[in-house]
């Protein structure tokens, strides 16, 4: 599978997914890169924001895992990797 590079974003509405929410992306760690967490407790949202790289399925499968959390949004985009030489 080719590998990609891309951006996770993620809404957290509900802080009381915040243990689910980590679980999910300790299952994934192999393809986080970068993780930036901002907890907008004013506002009563978190935003999350992943620097991934895997196969589109890996990083497809950890959006879907996290979107389908009641109070959570999660987009992804992605590029593909230039083969290395």
């Amino acid at each position: 599978m080719e590998k990609r590079i891309g951006t996770i974003s993620i809404l957290i509405g509900d802080r009381r997914k915040a243990d689910i929410i980590n679980r999910i992306l300790s299952d994934h760690a192999d393809i986080i890169l970068c993780r930036q967490g901002l907890p907008f407790k004013e506002r009563s949202v978190a935003v999350i924001s992943l620097i991934v790289e895997g196969s589109a399925d890996r990083i497809n499968a950890l959006t879907g895992l996290l979107g389908r959390q009641q109070g959570v949004e999660c987009k992804a985009m992605m590029q593909k990797i230039a083969n290395e030489k």
